[in-house]
Parts: C-alpha cells; sequence; structure tokens
C-alpha cells in the first residue's frame, strides 16, 4: 500500500460502484483471487475515457476481462477494443464474459505472447491500458510506440511495486529484483522518452499517464 490504507478506504467509500453485471464479475474475480484492477483506478479510468472518448483501444493483460468491459461501458463512444493474454484458462472465461455483458462484437480476444502478439497488429490505437507482466513493459514497448496515435494515451498500471521502487536493491527480496530493475528502467524511459509526456501517480499500485507528443510538422491523432 503506497497510499494511507484509511485514506484509499475513505475515497473508495464515496465511488458510486459499476454497473450490477460488472460489480458481480469484480466481487466472482476477488472471490477466485483473480487480480483485477483496484476501486480507485476504476474510477480513475472511467474519467480518462471520458477525456479521451476512443474508437479504438489496446489493452494488454485480460485476466477474465473486468477492465475489458469497463472500458466498454464507461467509454461515451462506441468503441473497437483488442485485448491481448497469455494465461489460457483464462481465455475461454474472458470470453465467456464478453458474451454475457453482450460485447462480444466490439471485442477482439487475442491469445499468445503479448510481445510476439503486438508485432502482427498494425491499425494504430488511440488509447493503450497495459496491465500485464510487470517485469516486460519494458520490452512491450517499442512496439506500443509504434501502435499508439499522435495524441494517444498509453496507461500502465502496477508500476510502484507496493513501494518497493523506492528501496535499495539490496532490499527487495531476491525474487523481484529482476521487476524490480526493469521497472525502474521502464519509469526512466517513460519520463526521458522524447515522444512522450508521462506523469507518474500514486494510485493504486502506482500508474503512469503518457501521452505521446506531435512531431514536428505531424497532425494529432495521425
Amino acid at each position: 500500500m503506497i497510499v494511507d490504507e484509511r485514506m484509499v478506504t475513505y475515497i473508495n467509500s464515496l465511488d458510486k460502484g459499476n454497473t450490477q453485471f460488472l460489480n458481480e464479475l469484480e466481487q466472482e474475480a476477488l472471490k477466485n483471487h483473480v487480480p483485477i484492477i483496484r476501486r480507485e483506478m476504476q474510477s480513475f479510468l472511467k474519467v480518462l475515457l471520458q477525456i479521451k472518448a476512443p474508437a479504438r483501444i489496446l489493452e494488454v493483460g485480460t485476466a477474465v476481462g473486468f477492465s475489458t468491459l469497463l472500458m466498454c461501458t464507461y467509454n461515451p463512444v462506441s468503441c473497437k477494443i483488442v485485448t491481448i493474454e497469455n494465461y489460457e484458462k483464462r481465455i475461454p472465461i474472458a470470453m465467456e464474459n464478453f458474451k454475457k455483458a453482450g460485447r462480444e462484437k466490439q471485442i477482439v480476444l487475442l491469445p499468445g505472447d503479448a510481445q510476439e502478439v503486438l508485432k502482427t497488429l498494425e491499425e494504430p490505437f488511440d488509447f493503450i491500458f497495459m496491465d500485464a507482466a510487470k517485469g516486460q513493459y519494458i520490452h512491450f514497448l517499442p512496439e506500443i510506440m509504434r501502435l499508439l496515435k499522435t495524441g494517444g494515451i498509453l496507461v500502465s498500471d502496477n508500476v510502484l511495486q507496493d513501494g518497493d521502487l523506492i528501496e535499495s536493491h539490496f532490499a527487495v527480496e531476491r525474487r523481484n529484483r529482476t521487476i524490480y530493475k526493469r521497472m525502474r528502467e521502464y519509469l526512466y524511459v517513460l519520463k526521458h522518452h522524447e515522444e512522450l509526456e508521462t506523469s507518474i501517480l500514486p494510485l493504486g499500485d502506482g500508474v503512469t499517464v503518457s501521452v505521446k507528443k506531435a512531431k514536428e510538422g505531424e497532425s494529432y491523432g495521425s
């Protein structure tokens, strides 16, 4: 917990929740220990969707489809979502959830390793949400940059690793040191990338919001 737990509890107590279907899906996921975005992150995503109103969304990390369906539901415009999932056991569950929600025509689920799947995509996206293997974010970034439209938004979740990133390398458990190193590198690259303007926020387990800047002579949305 990187923000005072009482403050998070208070803020979340003000939240009006989601649709009944999403609330039930959230409870089912939590009961089965499936990682989904936290309540405060849900609220933040809704605001970003209202601001950007993206027509094409790419999600890296589907799980059971909760965040996919949240983005479908709270985007103010009709959109197409491409979502990538590598864990085979969760893919049929996500597909069934899309069908139950009546959103299967809006969502394309691509199974497989995101690093390979991303290379097969051609059409650019207005909004990209990364919530997959944290140690792989830095490896996904070149393809993400290729696929993100100018003026597009990249949101990366769980980037502060429960506060471990501010600790000494030696204070981090040995099994977590690779993720620690790669995530610190990822955050540095986002903040220093010439094509991005990035903010790092202590929201949930840490989130970055990056906007792809226009190059000289380039228009936004291209």
